[in-house]
Order: structure tokens, then sequence, then C-alpha cells
């Protein structure tokens, strides 16, 4: 049996290629596209499948393993049901047109095109709306439309959007102290962190994001969540709710931005406890039910129930675009507001760019963090949810457009991507716009 260390250092060298979100990514040596399809490997294919061909939760970010296992989240461990309620499914509009041979600069001195683009990135789906008409829609990797694909970190999004709706509705105060609505956390890095603080990860919190760390937090925030299952032995925290109150301060406060899967969890709890709902439920009510949304979506959930408000959800594409759409026309949609348009404005209003710049975020140069989405402060006035592993919302109001991009990337930080992925999206912009 191995020990519970080496354990751990197995699991960090699966995800090995996975940087810290802090640093400029080298270009390591990537695997074939083509020849870690899914559907050429035969993952998971047979009744039952071979032994060698099984993905399980353990081997899941053992990549390839993930080209099948994003889009079947759901049957590799716990979810909760996101409903989309009684609704009749909004209609979406198609203007269908070729972007595949669009032509690009690749900011290397050469030029590459959308399929391209989609090939070298891992692309499991691309979806493409301009004024609310879908123009391009692909999928790969044996993803099919209906099956609802693991978003990562474009879940903090989601979380920082509820957030906000619930401070301007006047349920939760911003500069009030976490510890007032969560006591559990009284002798954690939070019990003198503000609520805005937290959804800005701003706070000063002894955690290290760092994939190829085993000793990193990450690695017991993923045990405790049953993400990653626990090597034999383990004796720290089993739920995200456990964890979160052993996580100790390192610094003050406001100081700077830093990357914290954990600011969200905090948000997460915190904005339950002020409803009384899941997050499940609250973000049903609130919107999956009110976008005209064609599938439920889920979220992952912990052992004791806890559900993920950081990593934990999956949709599909095409729901995914109905909320991008909703959030382009300023919270319309299906022909009445269901986001205030002082939600919108004070997520693009973007956050502090200078202590943005303090964790080293070189490859987002412009960029700042706000309500836990990433601001650009371009002239189009973009704005993003981005998640691990490559996954995309992108708005440009000025463009009157939305481009969702879902991957498996075994390059997991998106800033890997992050200069050839603006640009794909700037050249659709110009294209679908006839510049």
């Amino acid at each position: 049996m191995h020990s519970p260390s080496k354990t751990i250092r197995a699991i960090a060298a699966a995800v090995a290629l996975i940087a810290s979100t802090s640093a400029v990514i080298a270009q390591p040596a990537l695997p074939s596209p083509e020849a870690t399809d899914p559907l050429k490997l035969e993952l998971m294919q047979g009744f039952p499948p071979p032994p060698d061909k099984v993905v399980r939760l353990g081997s899941l970010l053992r990549f390839p393993n993930g080209r099948w296992g994003f889009h079947h989240l759901r049957e590799l461990g716990p979810t909760a049901q996101v409903w989309r309620g009684d609704e009749k499914t909004a209609a979406a509009r198609e203007n269908p047109q070729e972007m595949g041979a669009l032509a690009f600069d690749d900011g290397k001195g050469g030029k590459t095109t959308l399929a391209d683009w989609q090939r070298t990135t891992y692309t499991d789906g691309l979806l493409v709306l301009h004024k609310g008409a879908v123009v391009y829609q692909k999928h790969y990797s044996g993803m099919a439309a209906h099956q609802p694909h693991a978003l990562f970190s474009m879940s903090k999004s989601f979380t920082g959007l509820l957030a906000t709706m619930l401070i301007k509705e006047g349920q939760i105060d911003p500069g009030a102290l976490v510890s007032k609505y969560l006591p559990e956390l009284k002798e954690s890095a939070w019990a003198d962190a503000t609520v805005q603080q937290t959804l800005d990860m701003t706070t000063a919190v002894a955690f290290r994001e760092d994939f190829r760390d085993p000793a990193s937090g990450i690695f017991q925030y993923l045990f405790a969540a049953g993400m990653v299952p626990a090597p034999a032995g383990y004796g720290g925290p089993k739920t995200i709710p456990e964890f979160l109150a052993t996580v100790k301060k390192e610094g003050e406060h406001g100081a700077g931005f830093k990357y914290k899967t954990v600011d969200t969890e905090v948000m997460g709890w915190l904005l339950q406890r002020v409803t009384g709902k899941s997050y499940a439920a609250l973000l049903s009510e609130r919107i999956w039910s009110k976008i005209g949304a064609q599938d439920d979506a889920y979220v992952w959930v912990d052992p004791i129930g806890s559900q993920i408000t950081s990593v934990g959800l999956s949709a599909t594409l095409r729901d995914l675009g109905r909320l991008g759409e909703t959030i382009r026309t300023q919270g319309r949609a299906n022909g009445r507001q269901v986001i205030a348009p002082a939600v919108i404005a004070e997520i693009r209003k973007g956050g502090d760019a200078d202590k943005f710049k303090a964790n080293g975020q070189a490859m987002r140069a412009g960029y700042s963090y706000h309500n836990q989405w990433w601001i650009p402060h371009d002239r189009d006035g973009t704005f993003e949810m981005k998640g691990l592993f490559g996954q995309h919302m992108h708005i440009n109001p000025a463009a009157e457009l939305v481009v969702i991009k879902l991957s498996t990337h075994p390059a997991g930080d998106t800033s890997f991507t992050h200069d050839i992925d603006r640009r794909a999206f700037a050249a659709i912009a110009a294209a679908v716009n006839g510049h």
C-alpha cells in the first residue's frame, strides 16, 4: 500500500501540467489532440469497458481522461440538480456562418484559423452568438449538445452574480465582516475580512493554489470537496465547511488580489446562509429557470452534501449561451427583466487594477477582478468567466457578441492559452460585424 504522501505526490504528478495562476506559463510539450481523442481511444466504451479504458474520479485529472470525463462528470460522483423550471425553452434564432476558415494573427508572426485554434486548444464545444442569434456551433470529443460540461472556475462567476444580486437587494452588506454571517469562521482567515474583500479575492489567506505542489492547500480543498479521493490514512478535513474553518490569515486584508478558490466557497456558504436556500435551489430560482434554459445544470456536492460553489457546476453549451445573452442584454430574457441592470453594471465596473497587479498577473495586463468576474478594461468593454482547462464565457457588448468555449486542455490554467484565445475572440467579433 502506498503511503498517503506518495499517493498525494502521484495525484500531483498526474496534473503536473497545471500551472499556478500567478505565473506566466511556459510552453510545455503537449500531446496530439487527435491522438488523445476519447472516441479514438475508446474511453469508457463497452459493457463493461476494458479495465485500461475505465475513467474513475481518481484518474479524472490524468490526461486524457478528462476528454471523456468533463462531459460525463455526473457519472463519476454526486451532484445536485439545478432545475431548469417549468417555462418553455427559449427558442434560439439561427443565422449560421461558416467560420472555421476565419484566419487571424497567432501572435507569433504567423496566421492560424478558427478551426485550428479549436483543435490545438482541445475544444469540446464552441458557441458564437451575435445579436442573440447562433452563428456558429460545434461539438467535439463525443460531446452531445444535451450533455453538461464541467465549468470549473466559471462556477465562481455564477456565485459572484448571485452575490451581486443579493447585495443590490440589500440582503447582503458588502462592507460587513464575513463572520457576521458565518460565525463558524470567527477563528479563521475570514474572521476580520469583509464580504467585498472576499468577493474580490483581496483577502489575506494562507492558501496556495499550486497544482504542482502536493503540500498546496488546493489538494486539501479537493479532498474535502470529494472531487479527488483522499489517500488512505488521510486525517485532514473531509468536508468543505470543516476545511474552511481551518484556513488561517496571512498578511493584511485588502492589500492585493490573489486568486483563491476558498474565497468563493466562503461566498457560496454565505449566500446560502442568508437566503436559507441551497446553492442549486437559489441558482434555479434566480437564474436558470428565468433564462429559458433547455436542460438542467448540476453542481457537485461534498460528502455531507455541501454544494461546491467555486468549481462544481456543469451546464450545456447552449444554455450557457442563453445566460451570456441575458447578461449581454442588461439582464433581459424572454421579453422580461430577470437580472437588474444595476447588477450587470456593478460587475462590469471592475475592481482595483493596481491591486490586481499585486500577485504577478503579467499575462492578464490591464485586467481587474471584481465580484468573481474577469474584467479586461478594453475598448469594447468585454467581461469574462474563466475556468480551469479552458472554459470561457466571453461577452463583448460593443460587438453584440457572446462566445462560449468549453475545453479539455492538458495545461489547465487558462493563462496558458490567454493570448491566442483573446486573439480568436477579437477575430470573431470583427468577422460578425463585417470588419
